[in-house]
């Protein structure tokens, strides 16, 4: 098969014991784009991430590379006439390999020389060149996950599908060894699948997130787009944290920023600190988190509201603060799901 073709899911549906694990999932991998398939545990990525890469049948639907069938109902390409690089977390080294002899291992078809080249070229983009001799067990999670990944994209795939590949990484080497890792991907040009529980991860990963709850993909589009607007509550959970609030509890100055709604959603951003913002708030609690000040302010008796800040000033509960509302980030109050939505 030849690269630098997208790979195409329509209709896509697995089941297990009779339960729809992959539920009508439709998604394409584009060459050159990181797409991130978003959910928590149970949702279906991991299983729709083999359904990509040959290790499982499907029970409905088609999946394509380029325009060539290779998941039908009655066709099944196997997954090592696939050519598809696999990623993993639990990296999957040869232990009795050095890495440069862990990245040239697939690669039989050429001489010694030209093998040892290319594997030499993939740990010096992935910043392993001087790790070249050491063996996995000198070295640490970050880098032996980075020979995994050199390992997969010295065989030239067609696409590489990654599944939760940093989550056992030590949250400070984690941000460090993605970006690398998947600038190394990117740079390959082919369709890139990564799966992950972390919004986070996927906003800064990828270049398209499919959000997916049940065995269905809720909707798919750049992070931005999914952020701002969600086509339900799920898909706005997934991406981060809410506050649902009244329309007649908020200021009377912001309705009027507000499509008309009985009720918002406001992401934590949409208030924020502001010297010379239309309202004054009381502060219930303040606590800073790194860069990021979070503040709790009275709204009415009741109810409160989340703030953020940014700068050395925190405020104390009690203190009166203005602020003022980014209303991009708040948005009607939305479905709880796909079945709420009337189709017209």
């Amino acid at each position: 098969m030849s690269d630098l073709l997208p790979i195409h899911a329509r209709g896509v549906t697995r089941r297990y014991d009779g339960r729809a694990v992959v539920d009508q999932a439709t998604l394409t991998l584009q060459p050159g784009k990181i797409t991130a398939l978003l959910g928590q545990s149970g949702a279906g990525k991991s299983t729709l991430l083999r359904l990509f890469a040959g290790l499982e049948p499907i029970d409905a639907g088609e999946i394509r590379h380029g325009d060539t069938p290779v998941s039908t109902i009655s066709k099944h390409v196997p997954a090592e006439e696939r050519h598809i690089g696999l990623i993993f977390q639990d990296f999957a080294l040869f232990p009795h390999l050095n890495a440069i002899d862990n990245v040239g291992f697939g690669l039989s078809d050429q001489s010694k020389s030209k093998r040892r080249e290319t594997a030499r070229h993939w740990l010096e983009r992935l910043g392993l060149s001087h790790r070249a001799k050491a063996y996995p067990h000198e070295l640490s999670g970050g880098e032996q996950q980075r020979v995994s990944i050199a390992r997969a994209l010295a065989a030239k795939p067609v696409a590489i599908l990654m599944d939760e590949p940093f989550s056992g990484l030590d949250v400070t080497l984690k941000s460090e060894v993605r970006s690398i890792a998947l600038a190394a991907v990117a740079e390959a040009g082919i369709p890139a699948l990564l799966v992950s529980h972390d919004a986070s991860e996927a906003m800064r990963a990828a270049d398209r997130i499919a959000v997916m709850k049940d065995g269905v993909i809720l909707q798919e589009d750049t992070p931005e787009a999914l952020y701002l607007n969600p086509v339900n509550m799920a898909v706005a959970r997934a991406l981060g944290s809410l506050q649902s609030v009244r329309r007649d509890a908020l200021p009377e100055s912001w309705r009027t920023q507000l499509p008309e709604a009985d009720s918002y959603c406001l992401r934590p951003e949409a208030v924020r600190l502001d010297g010379t913002g239309d309202t004054a708030l009381e502060v219930i609690k303040a606590q800073r988190t790194s860069s990021l000040i979070e503040i709790e302010l009275k709204l009415t008796e009741t109810e409160s509201l989340q703030a953020l800040a940014i700068g050395p000033f925190c405020p104390a509960p009690g203190d009166t603060v203005r602020v003022s509302l980014s209303p991009e980030f708040a948005f009607a109050q939305l479905p709880s799901d796909l079945s709420d939505i009337s189709v017209s």
